[in-house]
Parts: C-alpha cells; structure tokens; sequence
C-alpha cells in the first residue's frame, strides 16, 4: 500500500513537469505538479475506498493527474 501511494505521487509529479513543459499547460511548475499530485491523491483513495477506476495504479496516477490539469485550470479562469 505504502510504495503504491509513494509510486502514485511520483508518477504525478512527473506527469506535472512534463504538461507544463510541453506546453500543454501554463500554470508554472510547482503548481502543475501540486495539480497533479492532488489528483493522484484524490483518485487513490477513490480506488482504495470504492474499487473505482483501472486496474493499473500507474494508469490511475496518469489520468487522474491530466484530469486534474484539466478541470482545476479551467474551474478558476472566467
């Protein structure tokens, strides 16, 4: 459970610094990657407690973190 959680948020953290420099989002490192953590956050315990999303824990972390980067952004801009 332990290395799981610690391989979700590096896996998140990753795909944070990737989004932002390819240019897929524009929000500054740092909070890319508190972006994406927060949703790999969200999406474990999600799994953990409902037995909802992949099968996979790597492919949980990756779409929960590009979800995050999604929504979050989008919710605060007008």
């Amino acid at each position: 459970m332990f290395p799981t959680l610690i391989g979700t948020v590096v896996i998140a953290g990753i795909v944070g610094y990737i989004s932002e420099r390819s240019g897929f989002t524009h929000n500054g490192y740092l909070q890319s990657i508190i972006i994406c953590i927060g949703g790999a956050f969200l999406m474990y315990f999600v799994t953990l407690m409902f037995g909802i999303g992949f099968r996979s824990s790597g492919l949980n972390a990756i779409a929960a973190s590009i979800g995050a980067l999604i929504i979050v952004p989008f919710h605060w801009r007008r």
